[in-house]
């Protein structure tokens, strides 16, 4: 599976970590950056061009760090296609995928050790959707409202 991965300062060694360790994982693993730690970058150069490689890339994930995971999701969430959800929890990050088919996940790599940021950025990425017909509904009305605003 491929992995669409940025951060910005942040959570700039926590994503690095990641990276690695998806690799070791065997992951296909894009790093959209920060390439280096710089403390005034903008989280919006990264996470965008992220969100927009998971849109075009059919079948690939993505995973988004800051520093609570909110303003990534917010950015990622403004490129059509997406389904960025913040996870924070075990279950919330496999919830992200079987209920809502979210396609990134918005972590915030300053509130949890890194162990835990492992556990769900794994839970993420090995969970599917689960094709309910209710969820499937719900995903398809948001898509529906989507596309209206572009027509």
């Amino acid at each position: 599976m491929r992995v669409h991965i940025a951060t910005d300062h942040a959570a700039f060694e926590v994503k690095n970590a990641i990276v690695a360790d998806l690799e070791a994982r065997g992951y296909d693993v894009i790093d959209h950056g920060a390439e280096e730690y710089d403390s005034e970058d903008d989280y919006p150069v990264f996470v965008i061009p992220a969100a927009e490689a998971v849109i075009d890339d059919p079948g690939s994930l993505g995973v988004v760090f800051g520093g609570s995971g909110n303003g990534e999701a917010i950015a990622a969430n403004k490129v059509p296609g997406i389904r960025a959800a913040v996870v924070y929890s075990h279950d919330t990050a496999v919830l992200a995928r079987e209920h809502n088919d979210a396609n990134i996940a918005s972590i915030g790599g300053r509130l949890h050790a890194y162990e835990q940021v492992l556990d769900l950025v794994l839970a993420f990425l090995t969970t599917n959707f689960s094709n309910a017909e209710r969820h499937s509904r719900r995903i398809d009305l948001i898509s529906a409202y989507e596309e209206s605003l572009t027509a």
